[in-house]
């Protein structure tokens, strides 16, 4: 059997680190037993679906590279479809019209809370042998019912959760079209899933209750189900549901907080999946060890730390054209243009120790790229002193007329630090604030050679003045 997995987010708000992994999970499999993968937009609810959603879904799944073999499927240009279904279930009395009221049912309900009986539709209108139906109300537009078998029970032998048995006798009718004669989220799942020949639906555990009435609905249609995984969810590092204060953000942005589309799946790939006690994977090991047996059936929990250190180890790796962009799309965010820069690579190589994130290297070399509007006020006041100034004049000097090699560079900063007596960090952490406006920056003849001549002597004459024009306590 040919696999087919689908993702079926709804724009009706952001695409959220659980929808993400579920995508990666259905991505996975299908990737890896040589099947399709597709996107579904499930955007049926007119009123709180936006493009802004659908766009930001696209935009997420893009940037991981999460590619559908084909282009996303919208519920909303189906409608015919479903009303097509609709009618076939009414005309072979597998759905009937239900003309009962709100206020009817809402009566009915508390009448059976107040038995202490679990509230459902009692079947009023439902077509039986020996029961005579009354005319259906003047004016009023009829819902459609499914009309669920009253006897058995739906056996799922769920992937990730084992088998599962719901009986008929508890699932009521459920409404398949509205009076308004739009269908509903049901019913759009089950042909969806029937047209596009969904084989595997790996999907959250929120979604168990819906699992059995789309399996009769399709049984109904004579289509035998797919097989159904239902994955744990995330919870936060508390044991309580997954807030924005522990990552339930939009997934834009973990690429604004910096991470890499490789380290993120990485992550979320080991949230209640394993293989052996790896943690590091790269995409093709992802896609050649994950299955569905090593699903975990207990909740994970999401931990920030743990996410920055993955992070941190594909950053170590990563070649670069996965860092150049992504370096390039950070420093824009700071106001740099820095495309096709030729010292991308050199710099990204001098801070990928260092920085565990792409944010966090886009504001660490900023100063490669922009004179420091000003200069840290603590390491100023710990490093512009004396012999500050005389050091630094002496550098600018020698610096001059030096070859602009790392190798020169730091010669001539250990020379300097020779003639003036003092160690090389007396040298070294005046020439880092002068040239970038903080104390930290990667080894200092690695980071002259980069900002090259012109600008290092310029900046070292900016903070000479600057030295100069200070009271005389501040450089001695």
């Amino acid at each position: 059997m040919s696999v087919t997995t689908r993702f079926a987010p709804s724009p009706t708000g952001f695409l959220h680190i659980g929808g993400v992994r579920t995508a990666l999970f259905s991505w996975l499999f299908a990737r890896g037993r040589g099947g399709r993968y597709v996107l579904r937009i499930e955007d049926t609810d007119r009123e709180r679906s936006t493009q802004e959603a659908v766009d930001a879904i696209t935009e997420g799944l893009n940037w991981l590279g999460l590619d559908a073999d084909e282009p996303a499927v919208f519920q909303s240009a189906r409608d015919a479809r479903y009303r097509e279904i609709i009618e076939h279930l009414l005309a072979e009395g597998l759905a009937y019209r239900c003309y009962a009221s709100k206020e009817e049912l809402d009566a009915m309900r508390e009448a059976q809370r107040a038995a202490k009986e679990k509230p459902r539709y009692d079947g009023r209108w439902r077509p039986m042998d020996g029961r005579t139906l009354p005319e259906p109300p003047a004016g009023v537009d009829p819902v459609i019912r499914f009309r669920n078998p009253l006897e058995g029970s739906v056996v799922v032998n769920d992937l990730v959760k084992g088998p599962m048995a719901f009986d008929n006798n508890e699932l009521d009718d459920l409404i398949i079209a509205r009076a308004d004669g739009s269908p509903t989220y049901n019913l759009c799942v089950v042909v969806d899933d029937m047209d596009m020949g969904i084989t595997h639906v790996i999907r959250g555990n929120d979604h168990v209750a819906n699992t059995p009435r789309q399996a009769n609905i399709l049984k109904a249609l004579g289509v035998e189900p797919p097989a159904y995984a239902h994955v744990p969810m995330i919870l936060g590092p508390d044991g309580v549901k997954l807030s924005k204060r522990h990552g339930a953000v939009s997934v834009t942005e973990y690429r604004a907080m910096g991470f890499l589309p490789d380290g993120l799946l990485n992550y979320l790939v080991r949230l209640g999946w394993s293989h052996g006690d790896q943690e590091i994977f790269s995409r093709a090991e992802m896609i050649e060890h994950f299955d569905l047996e090593h699903i975990s059936s207990s909740p994970a929990r999401f931990d920030m730390e743990k996410a920055w250190w993955v992070n941190h180890q594909y950053l170590k790796q990563a070649p670069m054209d996965v860092l150049r962009p992504e370096l390039v799309w950070h420093l824009a965010r700071l106001g740099i243009d820095a495309e096709g820069d030729a010292r991308l690579d050199a710099i990204i190589d001098a801070q990928r120790e260092r920085c565990r994130s792409m944010a966090e290297m886009a504001e660490k070399s900023a100063f490669f790229f922009q004179a420091p509007g000003e200069y840290a006020e603590k390491d100023a006041r710990k490093h512009f002193k004396a012999p500050a100034d005389a050091v630094l004049a002496d550098l600018r000097a020698r610096l001059a007329d030096t070859e602009w090699q790392a190798e020169a560079l730091h010669g001539v900063v250990h020379a300097v630090a020779a003639a003036h007596e003092v160690g090389l960090g007396k040298v070294a952490q005046p020439v880092r604030v002068a040239v970038s406006g903080a104390a930290v920056t990667p080894p200092i003849d690695q980071t002259l050679a980069l900002i090259g001549r012109d600008v290092t002597l310029s900046r070292l004459d900016t903070a000479i003045a600057w030295l100069a024009a200070q009271p005389s306590e501040t450089a001695s």
